[in-house]
Protein backbone atom coordinates (compact mmCIF):
# COMPACT_ATOMS: atom_id res chain seq x y z
CA UNK A 1 0.00 0.00 0.00
CA UNK A 2 1.31 3.39 -1.02
CA UNK A 3 0.38 6.02 1.52
CA UNK A 4 0.76 9.78 1.52
CA UNK A 5 -0.60 12.79 3.38
CA UNK A 6 -1.62 16.29 2.34
CA UNK A 7 -3.75 19.06 3.81
CA UNK A 8 -6.42 21.48 2.71
CA UNK A 9 -7.58 24.67 4.38
CA UNK A 10 -10.90 26.27 5.26
CA UNK A 11 -12.15 29.68 4.29
CA UNK A 12 -13.71 30.49 7.64
CA UNK A 13 -13.48 28.49 10.83
CA UNK A 14 -14.72 25.13 9.56
CA UNK A 15 -16.20 22.52 11.94
CA UNK A 16 -14.61 22.49 15.38
CA UNK A 17 -14.20 18.69 15.25
CA UNK A 18 -11.97 18.86 12.15
CA UNK A 19 -10.80 22.42 11.53
CA UNK A 20 -7.58 23.02 13.48
CA UNK A 21 -4.27 24.77 13.07
CA UNK A 22 -1.45 22.50 11.95
CA UNK A 23 1.45 22.12 9.56
CA UNK A 24 0.14 23.65 6.33
CA UNK A 25 1.23 22.32 2.94
CA UNK A 26 -0.77 25.10 1.28
CA UNK A 27 1.20 28.03 2.65
CA UNK A 28 -1.85 28.96 4.75
CA UNK A 29 -0.61 28.61 8.35
CA UNK A 30 -3.24 31.07 9.64
CA UNK A 31 -6.15 29.06 8.26
CA UNK A 32 -7.85 26.14 9.95
CA UNK A 33 -7.28 22.95 8.02
CA UNK A 34 -7.86 19.22 7.76
CA UNK A 35 -5.32 16.50 7.02
CA UNK A 36 -6.04 14.05 4.20
CA UNK A 37 -4.55 10.62 3.68
CA UNK A 38 -4.85 8.53 0.53
CA UNK A 39 -3.89 4.90 -0.08
CA UNK A 40 -3.08 3.43 -3.49
CA UNK A 41 -2.59 -0.18 -4.54
CA UNK A 42 -1.52 -1.26 -8.01
CA UNK A 43 -1.96 2.31 -9.23
CA UNK A 44 -5.55 2.59 -7.94
CA UNK A 45 -6.69 4.78 -5.03
CA UNK A 46 -8.49 2.37 -2.71
CA UNK A 47 -9.05 4.41 0.44
CA UNK A 48 -8.88 7.93 1.79
CA UNK A 49 -9.00 9.39 5.28
CA UNK A 50 -10.03 12.73 6.78
CA UNK A 51 -8.25 13.75 9.98
CA UNK A 52 -8.32 16.85 12.17
CA UNK A 53 -5.96 19.56 11.00
CA UNK A 54 -3.56 19.17 13.94
CA UNK A 55 -3.09 15.42 13.44
CA UNK A 56 0.57 14.43 13.13
CA UNK A 57 1.34 12.53 9.94
CA UNK A 58 3.07 9.61 11.60
CA UNK A 59 0.20 9.02 14.06
CA UNK A 60 -2.22 8.32 11.20
CA UNK A 61 -0.16 5.54 9.62
CA UNK A 62 -1.12 2.61 11.84
CA UNK A 63 -4.75 3.66 11.82
CA UNK A 64 -4.74 3.34 8.04
CA UNK A 65 -3.02 -0.07 8.19
CA UNK A 66 -5.56 -1.44 10.68
CA UNK A 67 -8.47 -0.08 8.67
CA UNK A 68 -7.22 -1.64 5.43
CA UNK A 69 -6.60 -5.01 7.06
CA UNK A 70 -10.12 -5.03 8.43
CA UNK A 71 -11.89 -3.56 5.43
CA UNK A 72 -10.26 -5.76 2.79
CA UNK A 73 -9.58 -8.76 5.08
CA UNK A 74 -5.86 -8.60 4.45
CA UNK A 75 -3.45 -10.70 6.43
CA UNK A 76 -0.42 -8.51 5.78
CA UNK A 77 0.34 -5.27 3.99
CA UNK A 78 3.62 -3.64 3.08
CA UNK A 79 3.44 0.08 3.79
CA UNK A 80 5.33 2.33 1.36
CA UNK A 81 5.71 5.88 2.64
CA UNK A 82 8.04 8.83 2.39
CA UNK A 83 10.49 9.95 5.06
CA UNK A 84 8.08 12.53 6.52
CA UNK A 85 5.35 10.03 7.39
CA UNK A 86 6.93 6.93 8.87
CA UNK A 87 9.03 7.25 12.02
CA UNK A 88 11.13 4.63 13.80
CA UNK A 89 8.39 4.11 16.40
CA UNK A 90 5.97 3.30 13.57
CA UNK A 91 8.36 0.71 12.18
CA UNK A 92 8.54 -1.08 15.51
CA UNK A 93 4.75 -1.13 15.78
CA UNK A 94 4.49 -2.45 12.23
CA UNK A 95 6.93 -5.23 13.10
CA UNK A 96 4.93 -6.16 16.18
CA UNK A 97 1.76 -6.25 14.10
CA UNK A 98 3.58 -8.49 11.57
CA UNK A 99 3.18 -5.91 8.81
CA UNK A 100 5.84 -4.87 6.29
CA UNK A 101 7.27 -1.51 5.39
CA UNK A 102 9.27 0.24 2.71
CA UNK A 103 10.25 3.79 3.67
CA UNK A 104 12.58 6.59 2.77
CA UNK A 105 14.96 7.76 5.48
CA UNK A 106 15.53 11.38 6.44
CA UNK A 107 18.71 12.56 4.71
CA UNK A 108 19.63 15.31 7.14
CA UNK A 109 20.86 15.11 10.72
CA UNK A 110 21.06 11.31 10.78
CA UNK A 111 24.42 9.68 11.38
CA UNK A 112 23.26 6.33 10.00
CA UNK A 113 22.21 7.89 6.68
CA UNK A 114 25.57 9.67 6.42
CA UNK A 115 27.27 6.32 6.97
CA UNK A 116 25.11 4.64 4.32
CA UNK A 117 25.95 7.35 1.77
CA UNK A 118 29.67 7.15 2.49
CA UNK A 119 29.62 3.36 2.24
CA UNK A 120 27.93 3.56 -1.17
CA UNK A 121 30.34 6.21 -2.49
CA UNK A 122 33.29 4.03 -1.55
CA UNK A 123 32.11 1.26 -3.86
CA UNK A 124 31.71 0.97 -7.63
CA UNK A 125 29.19 -1.88 -8.03
CA UNK A 126 26.14 0.30 -8.74
CA UNK A 127 23.22 -1.28 -10.60
CA UNK A 128 21.54 0.65 -13.42
CA UNK A 129 17.82 1.31 -13.18
CA UNK A 130 16.20 1.04 -16.67
CA UNK A 131 14.86 4.46 -17.74
CA UNK A 132 11.13 4.98 -18.08
CA UNK A 133 9.38 5.77 -21.34
CA UNK A 134 9.60 9.55 -20.94
CA UNK A 135 13.26 9.43 -19.95
CA UNK A 136 14.23 7.00 -22.73
CA UNK A 137 12.88 9.39 -25.36
CA UNK A 138 15.51 11.99 -24.45
CA UNK A 139 18.74 12.22 -26.44
CA UNK A 140 20.71 11.54 -23.23
CA UNK A 141 18.46 9.67 -20.79
CA UNK A 142 19.14 10.54 -17.14
CA UNK A 143 20.64 7.66 -15.17
CA UNK A 144 19.33 6.15 -11.96
CA UNK A 145 21.64 3.82 -10.05
CA UNK A 146 21.07 1.80 -6.90
CA UNK A 147 23.27 -0.06 -4.43
CA UNK A 148 22.45 -2.14 -1.37
CA UNK A 149 24.57 -1.42 1.71
CA UNK A 150 24.54 -3.16 5.10
CA UNK A 151 21.80 -1.92 7.42
CA UNK A 152 22.25 -1.23 11.10
CA UNK A 153 19.06 -2.88 12.37
CA UNK A 154 18.65 -6.68 12.42
CA UNK A 155 16.87 -7.79 9.27
CA UNK A 156 16.88 -4.31 7.72
CA UNK A 157 17.98 -3.86 4.12
CA UNK A 158 19.16 -0.41 2.99
CA UNK A 159 19.37 0.86 -0.59
CA UNK A 160 21.15 4.03 -1.68
CA UNK A 161 19.80 5.54 -4.90
CA UNK A 162 21.44 8.14 -7.16
CA UNK A 163 19.14 9.82 -9.66
CA UNK A 164 20.48 12.32 -12.21
CA UNK A 165 16.97 13.60 -12.90
CA UNK A 166 16.31 14.17 -9.24
CA UNK A 167 19.74 15.75 -8.84
CA UNK A 168 18.94 18.32 -11.53
CA UNK A 169 15.59 19.03 -9.93
CA UNK A 170 16.95 19.43 -6.39
CA UNK A 171 19.89 21.51 -7.57
CA UNK A 172 17.48 23.85 -9.33
CA UNK A 173 15.40 24.18 -6.15
CA UNK A 174 18.51 24.92 -4.10
CA UNK A 175 19.79 27.53 -6.52
CA UNK A 176 16.39 29.21 -6.58
CA UNK A 177 16.18 29.18 -2.78
CA UNK A 178 19.71 30.57 -2.50
CA UNK A 179 18.99 33.40 -4.93
CA UNK A 180 15.80 34.37 -3.10
CA UNK A 181 17.56 34.24 0.25
CA UNK A 182 20.47 36.27 -1.10
CA UNK A 183 18.08 38.96 -2.38
CA UNK A 184 16.27 39.06 0.97
CA UNK A 185 19.49 39.35 2.95
CA UNK A 186 20.80 42.04 0.61
CA UNK A 187 17.60 44.05 1.07
CA UNK A 188 18.02 43.84 4.85
CA UNK A 189 21.70 44.82 4.56
CA UNK A 190 20.77 47.92 2.55
CA UNK A 191 18.10 48.89 5.08
CA UNK A 192 20.61 48.55 7.91
CA UNK A 193 23.20 50.57 5.98
CA UNK A 194 20.68 53.36 5.34
CA UNK A 195 19.66 53.45 9.00
CA UNK A 196 16.12 52.29 8.29
CA UNK A 197 16.65 49.23 10.50
CA UNK A 198 18.71 49.96 13.60
CA UNK A 199 17.79 47.79 16.58
CA UNK A 200 19.79 44.58 16.75
CA UNK A 201 16.77 42.57 17.89
CA UNK A 202 14.72 43.69 14.88
CA UNK A 203 17.59 42.98 12.50
CA UNK A 204 17.97 39.46 13.91
CA UNK A 205 14.22 38.88 13.65
CA UNK A 206 14.16 40.03 10.01
CA UNK A 207 17.11 37.83 9.07
CA UNK A 208 15.66 34.81 10.90
CA UNK A 209 12.31 35.27 9.14
CA UNK A 210 13.88 35.43 5.68
CA UNK A 211 16.22 32.49 6.31
CA UNK A 212 13.29 30.41 7.55
CA UNK A 213 11.22 31.25 4.47
CA UNK A 214 13.68 29.61 2.03
CA UNK A 215 15.64 27.17 4.24
CA UNK A 216 18.40 29.75 4.11
CA UNK A 217 20.18 28.37 7.18
CA UNK A 218 21.28 25.48 4.99
CA UNK A 219 23.13 27.82 2.66
CA UNK A 220 24.10 31.10 4.40
CA UNK A 221 25.78 32.39 7.51
CA UNK A 222 25.53 35.96 8.81
CA UNK A 223 26.60 38.26 11.64
CA UNK A 224 26.20 41.83 12.87
CA UNK A 225 29.58 43.53 13.00
CA UNK A 226 30.20 47.22 13.52
CA UNK A 227 26.51 47.99 13.19
CA UNK A 228 26.39 46.42 9.71
CA UNK A 229 24.98 43.14 8.43
CA UNK A 230 27.47 40.77 6.83
CA UNK A 231 26.46 37.48 5.17
CA UNK A 232 27.94 34.80 2.97
CA UNK A 233 27.71 31.16 1.98
CA UNK A 234 27.83 28.80 4.93
CA UNK A 235 31.25 27.07 5.04
CA UNK A 236 29.84 23.89 6.66
CA UNK A 237 26.16 23.52 5.82
CA UNK A 238 26.34 24.29 2.09
CA UNK A 239 29.12 21.75 1.32
CA UNK A 240 27.08 19.23 3.28
CA UNK A 241 23.90 19.97 1.31
CA UNK A 242 25.29 19.73 -2.21
CA UNK A 243 26.35 16.06 -2.05
CA UNK A 244 22.83 15.09 -0.93
CA UNK A 245 21.24 16.29 -4.16
CA UNK A 246 19.88 13.44 -6.23
CA UNK A 247 20.48 10.84 -3.53
CA UNK A 248 17.99 9.13 -1.29
CA UNK A 249 18.06 6.17 1.06
CA UNK A 250 15.29 3.59 1.42
CA UNK A 251 14.93 0.86 4.01
CA UNK A 252 12.85 -2.32 4.12
CA UNK A 253 12.78 -5.77 5.67
CA UNK A 254 11.30 -7.47 2.59
CA UNK A 255 13.83 -10.21 1.90
CA UNK A 256 12.58 -11.19 -1.56
CA UNK A 257 13.12 -7.84 -3.29
CA UNK A 258 16.13 -7.16 -5.50
CA UNK A 259 17.71 -3.70 -5.55
CA UNK A 260 15.96 -2.85 -8.83
CA UNK A 261 12.61 -4.07 -7.53
CA UNK A 262 13.10 -2.04 -4.38
CA UNK A 263 13.58 1.17 -6.37
CA UNK A 264 10.55 0.32 -8.53
CA UNK A 265 8.40 -0.13 -5.43
CA UNK A 266 9.47 3.18 -3.95
CA UNK A 267 9.04 5.03 -7.24
CA UNK A 268 5.37 4.00 -7.31
CA UNK A 269 4.86 6.32 -4.37
CA UNK A 270 5.20 9.15 -6.91
CA UNK A 271 1.76 8.19 -8.24
CA UNK A 272 0.23 9.24 -4.93
CA UNK A 273 2.23 12.48 -4.81
CA UNK A 274 1.31 13.16 -8.42
CA UNK A 275 -2.35 12.76 -7.50
CA UNK A 276 -1.99 15.49 -4.89
CA UNK A 277 -0.43 17.77 -7.49
CA UNK A 278 -2.94 17.07 -10.27
CA UNK A 279 -4.91 20.28 -10.98
CA UNK A 280 -8.00 18.37 -12.18
CA UNK A 281 -7.99 15.76 -9.47
CA UNK A 282 -7.38 15.63 -5.77
CA UNK A 283 -6.23 19.23 -5.33
CA UNK A 284 -9.58 20.66 -6.41
CA UNK A 285 -10.46 19.88 -2.81
CA UNK A 286 -8.90 23.27 -1.93
CA UNK A 287 -10.27 25.35 -0.30
CA UNK A 288 -13.27 24.15 1.76
CA UNK A 289 -16.18 26.39 2.73
CA UNK A 290 -18.37 23.91 4.64
CA UNK A 291 -19.21 24.16 8.34
CA UNK A 292 -20.49 20.64 9.12
CA UNK A 293 -18.23 17.58 9.41
CA UNK A 294 -20.37 15.40 7.15
CA UNK A 295 -20.34 18.02 4.41
CA UNK A 296 -16.57 18.30 4.69
CA UNK A 297 -16.27 14.52 4.35
CA UNK A 298 -18.64 14.57 1.36
CA UNK A 299 -16.56 17.32 -0.27
CA UNK A 300 -13.42 15.19 0.12
CA UNK A 301 -15.27 12.11 -1.14
CA UNK A 302 -16.15 13.86 -4.41
CA UNK A 303 -12.51 14.89 -4.81
CA UNK A 304 -11.45 11.27 -4.15
CA UNK A 305 -13.84 10.09 -6.89
CA UNK A 306 -12.24 12.60 -9.26
CA UNK A 307 -8.83 11.14 -8.40
CA UNK A 308 -10.17 7.62 -9.07
CA UNK A 309 -11.47 8.69 -12.48
CA UNK A 310 -8.14 10.31 -13.25
CA UNK A 311 -6.28 7.06 -12.52
CA UNK A 312 -8.77 5.12 -14.67
CA UNK A 313 -8.19 7.60 -17.49
CA UNK A 314 -4.40 7.26 -17.15
CA UNK A 315 -4.54 3.46 -17.25
CA UNK A 316 -6.80 3.46 -20.32
CA UNK A 317 -4.50 5.86 -22.16
CA UNK A 318 -1.42 3.77 -21.38
CA UNK A 319 -3.15 0.54 -22.43
CA UNK A 320 -4.13 2.12 -25.75
CA UNK A 321 -0.58 3.36 -26.39
CA UNK A 322 -1.73 6.98 -26.43
CA UNK A 323 1.00 9.66 -26.11
CA UNK A 324 -1.39 11.75 -24.00
CA UNK A 325 -1.43 11.68 -20.21
CA UNK A 326 -4.41 12.51 -18.04
CA UNK A 327 -3.35 16.14 -17.33
CA UNK A 328 -3.55 16.75 -21.11
CA UNK A 329 -6.57 14.51 -21.68
CA UNK A 330 -8.97 16.34 -19.39
CA UNK A 331 -8.59 19.76 -21.10
CA UNK A 332 -9.00 17.99 -24.45
CA UNK A 333 -12.30 16.48 -23.32
CA UNK A 334 -13.52 19.91 -22.27
CA UNK A 335 -13.88 20.71 -25.98
CA UNK A 336 -16.66 18.09 -26.15
CA UNK A 337 -19.87 20.00 -25.35
CA UNK A 338 -23.42 19.00 -24.54
CA UNK A 339 -25.79 21.01 -26.75
CA UNK A 340 -29.52 21.63 -26.85
CA UNK A 341 -30.80 22.77 -30.25
CA UNK A 342 -34.30 24.32 -30.60
CA UNK A 343 -35.72 24.75 -34.14
CA UNK A 344 -39.31 25.99 -34.17
CA UNK A 345 -41.15 23.34 -32.17
CA UNK A 346 -38.44 20.72 -32.45
CA UNK A 347 -35.88 20.20 -29.71
CA UNK A 348 -32.76 18.06 -30.15
CA UNK A 349 -30.01 17.08 -27.74
CA UNK A 350 -26.57 16.43 -29.15
CA UNK A 351 -22.86 16.43 -28.28
CA UNK A 352 -20.13 18.27 -30.20
CA UNK A 353 -17.20 16.24 -31.52
CA UNK A 354 -14.47 18.26 -29.83
CA UNK A 355 -10.82 18.62 -30.84
CA UNK A 356 -8.51 16.10 -32.50
CA UNK A 357 -6.94 15.33 -29.12
CA UNK A 358 -10.42 14.75 -27.68
CA UNK A 359 -11.10 12.21 -30.43
CA UNK A 360 -7.87 10.40 -29.52
CA UNK A 361 -8.88 10.26 -25.87
CA UNK A 362 -12.38 8.99 -26.67
CA UNK A 363 -10.92 6.31 -28.92
CA UNK A 364 -8.55 5.19 -26.16
CA UNK A 365 -11.49 5.03 -23.75
CA UNK A 366 -13.57 3.02 -26.21
CA UNK A 367 -16.32 5.65 -26.37
CA UNK A 368 -17.78 5.72 -29.89
CA UNK A 369 -21.36 6.94 -29.35
CA UNK A 370 -21.49 10.60 -28.42
CA UNK A 371 -25.18 11.30 -28.88
CA UNK A 372 -26.93 11.38 -25.50
CA UNK A 373 -29.73 8.87 -24.87
CA UNK A 374 -33.21 10.25 -25.55
CA UNK A 375 -35.55 10.21 -22.55
CA UNK A 376 -38.80 8.22 -22.85
CA UNK A 377 -41.75 10.36 -23.86
CA UNK A 378 -43.94 11.62 -21.08
CA UNK A 379 -41.52 10.65 -18.29
CA UNK A 380 -39.73 13.11 -16.10
CA UNK A 381 -35.94 13.06 -16.31
CA UNK A 382 -33.14 14.63 -14.32
CA UNK A 383 -30.39 16.34 -16.33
Amino acid sequence: MFYDITSTYFEGEGPAELGCFGYSRDGKPRHHQIVLGVVMMDGWPVAHYVFAGNRLDQTAVLEAVRDLNQRFQLERVVLVGDRGIVKLANLEELRQAKQGYFVGLQRRNRQDVDDYLRAAEARRDWQEWPPGIAASERSTPPRTRVMEVPGRLPGARVFVVRSEEREQYERGLRQLAMERTRQSLEAIRVRVEKGELKEAAKIRAAVARDLRAHHGNRYFTWQLRGGQLHYGEHPVNLPREEPLEGKYVIQTEEAHLSAIEAVAAYKELNEVERGFAHPKGWLEVRPIYHHWPRRVEAHVFVAALAFLLDRAMEKKLRAAGSPLSSPFAWPALETVRYLEVQLDQHRKLCVSRGSTQAAQVLKALGITRLDPPQPPRGEETVM
